[in-house]
This record gives C-alpha cells, sequence and structure tokens, in this order.
C-alpha cells in the first residue's frame, strides 16, 4: 500500500488547510491499523505494532497504520508539575505532533466525529470516512473547565490568583502564582472521581509547601488540602503516608469537599460536602477541574455506561468488537490514569493485535493492571507510588527501598530521567516502562 504522488496530491487538494505529513498519507480510506489519538498513547503503540510485525518479519508498508489526530503539538504533559514548580520551561513539554511520525506511519491531521464499529470504520469531522482491519482508540479525556462556574474567567485573569497544572496554557501561571505569594491562604482542590494522574493535584501542594519552607514564608501562608475523596490517596499504603506528612507539615486536610463555584473579585471558593455548601477565601487557589470520558465516545457504540471505551481488563480488547482495542485514558481499565501505566499496558496490546491479526486470538499475556505515580513532596524529594489492579502495590524498588518514604533518588527520575526517556524511547515506541529499553514481551 505504497504512497503515489498522485494520491498525495489527490488528499491535499480534497483536504486543504489540513495537509501537514504529505510523504505519511498512504491509500486514502483505508488502514489495516487506525489509531485514534497521537497522544501518550497513541503515538508509541502506533511506533510499537510497527516495531513487533516488523521483528516477525512480517513488516507494514508505509501508511498501513494511520494516526487519526488533528492536533498541532505533542504534549507530554506529565511535566506540567514540573512547570508549576518552576523546574521545567512549559515549551520543554511539547514538540510538533507531524515531526514525531516517521515516514512508514500515517498522519491524517483530522480529529474522529463518530464510530462506526459494525462497518468498520470511523468518520471524521470532515465527513470523510476511513477503514480499518483494527481499530486502537487513544483519545484521552475530556476536562471539564466550565463545569466550575467562575474557573474559566479566573484562569484567564493574571491577576486572579487561580491556576492549574492541568493546562499548557496556565501551567506557567501556577508557578507565577506560587512564588509571588508573600502571605495569606493558599488552597489546592481535587474532585471526586476519575481524572488525569490522581496524585497530581496534592504534587503541586508539596511544591508550594516547600518553597514557601525554603523561601522563609511558611509562617505566613497557610496551605489546606480540599480533595472530593475520602483519603489522601487510593492505595492505602501511601496515603497513611501522605496523611502523615500533611500532619506533620501542618497542612490542612478537607476531605470529600468538592470544588463547585469560584467568586473570583471576592478570592472565595465554595464546596460541596454532603449536603452542606462550605466556603473558602482563598490568595491562591490551585484547580483540578472535574474530567470524564470525551462526548464522541461517550455516545458511541464502543463505550460502556460509563462512557469509557469498554475493553477487557486484561487483554485491552473491546468486550464486543474483536478488531478494537484501548489503553489510556479514554479506556474502562479500571487503573490510574497514567503515562506509566501506558508503558505497561502498550506491549500487552501490540501482542493482542498481532495475535488477533495472525491466529485470532489474543495472547495468554494479560496486563495487571500496573500503574505508577512518582509523588512530589518537595524539591529533592519523591514518593514513588506503584500499584496494580486491587489497588496493591506493584514496587519496583521494594528490595532496596521503602517506596513509602521520599527519597532524592526518585526525585531525579521524575524531573530528570523520565523525561528524557519519553522524548527519546517512549514516543518513538521503545520505553517500556520498569522494563527499560528491553521490550517485557517476547
Amino acid at each position: 500500500m505504497n504512497t503515489s504522488l498522485r494520491q498525495v496530491r489527490l488528499y491535499a487538494r480534497a483536504f486543504p488547510g489540513q495537509w501537514r505529513h504529505a510523504s505519511t498519507i498512504a491509500e486514502p480510506g483505508k488502514h489495516k491499523i487506525l489509531v485514534v489519538g497521537g497522544g501518550s498513547g497513541g503515538l508509541p503503540v502506533a511506533h510499537q505494532i510497527y516495531n513487533r510485525f516488523k521483528a516477525a518479519g512480517k513488516s507494514l508498508n508505509e501508511g498501513d497504520i494511520a494516526i487519526l489526530d488533528s492536533a498541532e503539538y505533542h504534549y507530554y504533559q506529565v511535566s506540567r508539575t514540573l512547570v508549576g514548580s518552576g523546574l521545567h520551561a512549559k515549551t520543554d513539554c511539547r514538540r510538533p505532533l507531524a515531526s514525531l511520525i516517521p515516514r512508514h506511519l500515517a498522519l491524517v491531521p483530522e480529529n474522529v466525529k463518530a464510530f462506526s464499529p459494525a462497518t468498520s470504520t470511523v468518520t471524521t469531522e470532515s465527513g470523510r470516512i476511513l477503514a480499518y482491519d483494527v481499530l486502537v482508540v487513544a483519545t484521552g479525556l475530556k476536562i471539564n473547565w466550565d463545569a466550575i462556574p467562575g474557573l474559566s474567567q479566573a484562569l484567564a485573569d493574571p491577576t486572579s490568583g487561580v491556576s492549574s497544572i492541568y493546562s499548557y496554557d496556565t501551567c506557567d501561571k501556577v508557578w507565577h502564582d506560587i512564588d509571588r505569594l508573600q502571605s495569606g491562604q493558599a488552597i489546592f482542590t481535587q474532585p471526586a472521581g476519575v481524572i488525569k494522574c490522581a496524585g497530581a493535584p496534592q504534587k503541586i501542594m508539596w511544591m508550594a509547601w516547600d518553597r514557601y519552607r525554603r523561601s522563609g514564608r511558611q509562617n505566613k501562608i497557610q496551605v489546606d488540602f480540599y480533595t472530593g475523596m475520602p483519603t489522601m490517596f487510593s492505595v492505602k499504603k501511601y496515603s497513611d503516608a501522605l496523611n502523615a506528612l500533611r500532619e506533620h507539615r501542618g497542612v490542612g486536610g478537607y476531605f470529600s469537599h468538592n470544588l463547585i463555584s469560584i467568586d473570583p473579585s471576592n478570592r472565595r471558593a465554595t464546596f460541596k460536602t454532603g449536603d452542606f455548601a462550605v466556603e473558602a477565601d482563598y490568595s491562591l487557589l490551585h484547580v483540578t477541574p472535574p474530567m470524564g470520558p470525551l462526548d464522541v465516545i461517550a455516545k458511541s457504540p464502543i463505550a460502556d455506561a460509563a462512557g469509557w471505551v469498554q475493553v477487557n481488563d486484561g487483554t485491552l480488547q473491546h468486550v464486543k468488537y474483536d478488531n478494537i482495542f484501548s489503553l489510556g485514558d479514554c479506556s474502562s481499565l479500571p487503573t490510574s490514569k497514567t503515562a506509566a501505566a501506558i508503558t505497561a499496558q502498550a506491549p500487552i496490546l501490540t501482542e493482542n493485535i498481532y495475535s488477533v491479526m495472525n491466529t485470532g486470538k489474543p495472547d495468554p499475556t494479560r496486563y495487571d493492571g500496573y500503574t505508577s505515580c512518582p509523588l512530589l513532596t518537595g524539591y529533592g524529594e519523591l514518593m514513588l507510588a506503584e500499584f496494580k489492579y486491587g489497588l496493591k502495590p506493584k514496587e519496583t524498588f521494594s528490595t532496596i527501598f521503602d517506596q513509602a518514604k521520599s527519597r532524592r533518588f526518585f526525585y531525579h527520575l521524575k524531573k530528570d530521567v523520565f523525561p528524557w526517556a519519553y522524548w527519546n524511547y517512549m514516543v518513538k515506541g521503545e520505553w517500556f516502562g520498569t522494563s527499560g529499553l528491553r521490550r517485557p514481551i517476547r
């Protein structure tokens, strides 16, 4: 299925203004494997699938694997906490998506509008129909900024004291607000329910607390954590350690408190706890907005009742459509939604696709729910939480360290090693998390 110059020109004329990577477009409308989403799940897995077939001596042709995504940039979202802590520049967190896609992969610069699993097709926002033999859904999730009245207005105001690491546009505002605060009340929020990296809301809180301690402002600024969750963390081992840390540092803990509105003019936040509304004044407010599935998935035949792509917990194969797979934030996998989880999911998904396309059955290897949350607790210290299904710890360094204790070694993994590995290896499908550069399945 090699791309001809004529096909390239036809595609460019048919879709003006959307053309960015002509050399990778294959036969319009048909791909062996279509990956919807070019983020931290879709891009690495597209590479891994291609590499798996090549290693088996069954190389795919240029364009047999296509990535469907209109994004201009690919983001390393994990680094936004480091940006908010003043450790990285936010421009280091992104690269042009097209620059990360080699010639043997096709980039279709559009977004999906509808899924038609019965006919093995998707429809793009321009109305184009793409057919596939196998579909991989890796669209990520939706951040519901408008679900909190007053939030969008406050984020747009550089003097509001309200910020969030969950947006590329505002992650540097987080550091600006933290660093300039000299006294008052600093509130950090986390909603109930599913979010990206459930530890991130308190990571930035701990970094702010340590910044105030190191700059002599500790006694002038009260730091409080308002969370919709009943505990500090979902895994008891780490939750107990984090709660002890919170008490030792004098950080207020308000559990089962969900942020429901912001009054920017009066710097007042309103939380709901049970049947009651509670107001709190703030000098600085860091917001983690509620999140959920994308509408295009939630309203499609491939979604479960909650709106996520409904896949088998072990194989990552759709429970109804055998030629559909999913990983990352958009999937129904009952584990924390992190980049670390994707490093464990991608090889399993890849092997199962290879097996299904060659034998009609998935590989016997199963995903065990592994995920990780590197919890920054200050400058030069980090608690490395690693766990699997059932919220059971599954730790890489347990024979050497107690991972419920913060360590400088873990801090440098997060700050220095992981970003380097991401841009040099993970986006190329060559980083496998705890297995490093060695593919865990042979």
